[in-house]
């Protein structure tokens, strides 16, 4: 297939949509924090300023694909856990959404969830049902990914996505598999409307295991990348973890840069990052956090919470291995990864229209 448009909800700084643009497919983003849209507009990106649950499919008549990373705090370890303890109450919505019940009384019953952000989850489904029954005219592809825990909710979404008529599949994927130099597992979900399968992407670099070398492993893949393979520094060094290992924070985890990256967090500038004899280096830039997360390193970081933008995002080295297989293409080749180690220099797109009406008007148009 060959898309016309990605609509992409809760878009953050733009990590689906840099491998998009990369891939040469439209994209346009719905993003509610005012400091992500500041970089998405630095870098060019298209770009509704709102909250999803006040848009539709009716809004962006063009979009054939709907992408989607619903925020995730709620469902993580770190956070409270209130979507863990909600995760029934959440299935449960998603039988109540696919039988079409009165949507007025699901909205009502999603307000009184522990904490609202919890429901966020649900509104790609949302969308994906108004385009059938109010647009009669389904997304052509879906794409989704969340922290693990979400994994039963996306597995509740493919049975949901599969009577409908999209093929599905879903699971966890390990970004080190796919060439990101940092450990971090998501919950993906590709669905593409058709009996043809549909298969998450094949890992092109081998696993990472503390304490096993690079090479070894299936030969039929690359070795995983290290943050030394990314960052221009000149000799190596440690990076010691914001967090404590195993509940005490006096054992601060440890990587080193012949190592891939733990998972870059909204903290990242919190790690220290210190000489192999023990002194203290410089942080982490902006532009080496960014480019652990596979941005190019030119990519025009803007706004407030920048490291929080950057952790929150999706690698686009990953985006760009998903929405291949979404599409039903080839994986994508050593040149168009290549691609993302710059980014195009544009003019900063304008503050955008505020009002969510006007919003609205402009995106028709």
């Amino acid at each position: 297939m060959h898309p016309a448009q990605i609509v992409d909800l809760f878009a953050g700084p733009g990590g689906l949509d840099v491998a998009a643009e990369k891939l040469g497919v439209a994209s346009v983003g719905v993003e509610w924090d005012s400091a992500a849209c500041a970089t998405r507009r630095a870098a060019g990106l298209e770009t509704v300023e709102g909250d999803v649950r006040c848009y539709g499919p009716a809004v962006f008549p063009n979009a054939d694909v709907l992408a989607g990373g619903p925020p995730c705090q709620t469902f993580t370890v770190a956070g409270t856990g209130a979507g863990r303890r909600a995760l029934d109450d959440v299935l449960t919505f998603v039988d109540r959404m696919v039988a079409r019940e009165d949507r007025e009384e699901i909205a009502k019953d999603l307000a009184k969830l522990e904490d609202e952000r919890t429901g966020l989850v649900l509104e790609p489904l949302r969308w994906a049902l108004e385009a059938i029954d109010d647009q009669d005219k389904p997304y052509r592809a879906i794409v989704l990914e969340q922290v693990p825990a979400v994994l039963p909710v996306w597995e509740a979404y493919a049975k949901a996505l599969q009577n409908e008529g999209y093929s599905v599949d879903c699971g966890l994927l390990g970004t080190e598999a796919y060439g990101v130099p940092q450990t971090r597992k998501r919950a993906v979900l590709i669905a593409r409307m058709g009996n043809e399968p549909v298969e998450l992407p094949a890992p092109t670099h081998r696993t990472y295991r503390k304490g096993v070398p690079r090479n070894s492993g299936a030969s039929s893949l690359k070795p995983w990348r290290t943050m030394g393979d990314v960052l221009d520094r000149e000799s190596q060094f440690l990076v010691i973890s914001n967090y404590g290992t195993g509940g005490d924070p006096k054992a601060r985890g440890r990587r080193g840069s012949w190592e891939p990256s733990a998972t870059v967090t909204g903290k990242i500038s919190r790690n220290r990052v210190v000489s192999l004899d023990g002194t203290e280096l410089d942080r982490f830039s902006f532009s080496e956090a960014g480019r652990l997360q596979t941005f190019p390193a030119d990519y025009p970081w803007s706004g407030k919470d920048v490291g929080q933008q950057i952790g929150n995002a999706v690698p686009p080295r990953l985006a760009m291995h998903v929405l291949c297989a979404a599409f039903g293409w080839k994986p994508p080749t050593e040149e168009l990864l290549d691609s993302l180690k710059t980014w195009k220099t544009e003019e900063p797109v304008e503050e955008g229209i505020k009002t969510e009406e006007q919003q609205v008007i402009a995106v028709a148009v």
